[in-house]
């Protein structure tokens, strides 16, 4: 997985383990600041041990020669961490339902833990896709970790000159409220034009039509990068008072 992906599911256990008696140091802890550091007890898992792991995110068989890259950890500068440990995880879930919404990232996270936790624990499992939903559970620990693919995360709708994202709308929010824990992501779609684009993308009133010159197209990145920003201020609008 990536440094960034690593980095954020590093981070979102640790803090869980702080939270539910892990063995994180006592007091503040920056988890964000920090470096990655050899450790040759790592992985804690490979593709081989991982038997639904998307081609994809399947380095090794993707032609990657080289492993060392595997047997690096976070460690934050301020604090010791634990070893993950998916019985512990798991318990301390019990009976939850944790949600990851958004693009590839989430994607690879969601990927990721639920690896960790089939070679960690090695427990009866389930796997099912429905539509953009993908539904991952320990029917023993009663924990399901679900990844929803949105890469906007706001309400997209198909219009005659292309799609129109609706700032204001989040229908799926009332599904998402249902999840113990949620795991938001989005950024990069937002930035992708011509072929790359998902369709002629309309912010409210705003279209844009490219053609082709170095001015429309860094137009087109201001105007996409301001819209994204009160994308932003709306959405954790959303967060704070419905979540």
């Amino acid at each position: 997985m990536g440094g960034s992906t690593a980095i954020a599911i590093a981070i979102w256990i640790f803090s869980v383990l702080h939270q539910t008696g892990g063995a994180l140091s006592d007091g503040g802890c920056d988890l964000s600041q920090g470096q990655w550091v050899y450790d040759t007890s790592y992985p804690l898992y490979t593709s081989k041990d991982c038997p639904f792991i998307w081609k994809e995110f399947d380095c090794q068989k993707n032609g990657r020669p080289d492993n060392e890259y595997l047997k690096y950890r976070w460690q934050p500068t301020s604090c010791q961490t634990p070893r993950f440990s998916g019985s512990r995880f798991l318990e301390s879930f019990r009976g939850k339902r944790i949600l990851f919404v958004g693009d590839s990232l989430s994607m690879n996270q969601w990927q990721s833990l639920t690896c960790m936790l089939y070679k960690s624990v090695q427990a009866k499992y389930s796997i099912n896709r429905i539509g953009g939903l993908s539904i991952f559970s320990f029917p023993a620990y009663d924990v399901s970790i679900v990844l929803s693919r949105n890469a906007y995360l706001v309400d997209t709708v198909p219009m005659r000159n292309g799609n129109v994202l609706m700032l204001d709308s989040i229908t799926n929010g009332s599904y998402w409220r249902t999840f113990d824990v949620i795991v938001f992501n989005t950024w990069h779609w937002w930035l992708h034009t011509g072929n790359k684009q998902t369709g002629d993308l309309r912010f409210g009133n705003f279209v844009e039509e490219l053609m082709g010159s170095d001015d429309a197209v860094m137009a087109l990145v201001m105007e996409i990068e301001g819209r994204h920003g009160v994308w932003v201020a709306g959405f954790g609008k959303w967060i704070r008072f419905m979540v």
